[in-house]
């Protein structure tokens, strides 16, 4: 029996007929799979984003990354939704020193409360937290937007949102919030020595994009081009209290 599947239906207040409807399925399918049939992927990934949660919370078994050979990386995830939900809190609640998160508005996790008040648990621990959002005037915001086809706009308005879901962490000592005007190839999210990195794609939005799961080692690891990246990113950002932008 799929028990996450049937709470997740739950969840949604949705019947097994309302799932088949929308994936164009017979009912007795979706039968199969709430007694324990693995559907194909497309079909797994049609149903996670109706019921609005990850693949792996419904199929943690074939969801798994991929786990390539290799001394740093430590697992490739297809797309930034297929991270579990987990993980990105066992990634901050590991911190002990430093949380970087550079990315140009990081809502998923800026509207995740649990996340915002682990940041700000783990700053009171000690542990410095550094945020870099996009400014929302930058070019290479717009620019983003366009790419990803949702629009300049939409993307400010994003950020703009993101910004004062972030902001109150500011009152916590240890948390330091800058705007950057950076073309991100990627975002980072980083631990310590933990980091997530969300390749960027033209025409793709990030949460489509895929995830690597890299821990640094030595000075020649994978880690080490990204970690500088985040060094000189952080140094050239505005800190927030003295940036000038639109507010939403």
């Amino acid at each position: 029996m799929n028990d996450n599947l049937r709470h997740a239906l739950t969840q949604a207040r949705m019947r097994t007929l309302d799932i088949a409807t929308h994936l164009a399925v017979d009912p007795k399918t979706v039968d199969r799979w709430l007694k324990g049939r693995i559907p194909h992927p497309r079909h797994r990934w049609a149903v996670a984003d109706l019921l609005h949660v990850d693949e792996a919370e419904l199929w943690p078994e074939a969801a798994k990354p991929h786990r390539p050979i290799g001394r740093d990386i430590k697992a490739v995830y297809p797309h930034r939704w297929t991270v579990p939900q987990a993980l990105w809190r066992q990634l901050f609640a590991s911190a002990r020193h430093q949380i970087d998160i550079l990315v140009y508005s990081g809502l998923f996790l800026a509207e995740n409360t649990g996340i915002l008040q682990l940041l700000a648990e783990r700053a009171r621990a000690g542990a410095q937290v550094r945020i870099m959002l996009g400014d929302p005037t930058s070019p290479h915001v717009a620019a983003r937007g366009a790419d990803e086809g949702i629009g300049p706009d939409l993307m400010t308005a994003r950020i703009q949102n993101a910004i004062k879901l972030y902001e109150p962490l500011q009152d916590t000592e240890g948390v330091e919030i800058r705007l950057h005007h950076t073309v991100l190839y990627n975002s980072i999210y980083r631990a310590d020595d933990n980091l997530l990195i969300n390749l960027h794609a033209y025409a793709t939005p990030a949460a489509q994009a895929p995830v690597m799961h890299i821990q640094a080692g030595d000075d020649t690891s994978t880690a080490t081009t990204y970690l500088t990246s985040l060094d000189h990113i952080w140094t050239s950002a505005t800190p927030l209290a003295q940036a000038s932008y639109p507010e939403a």
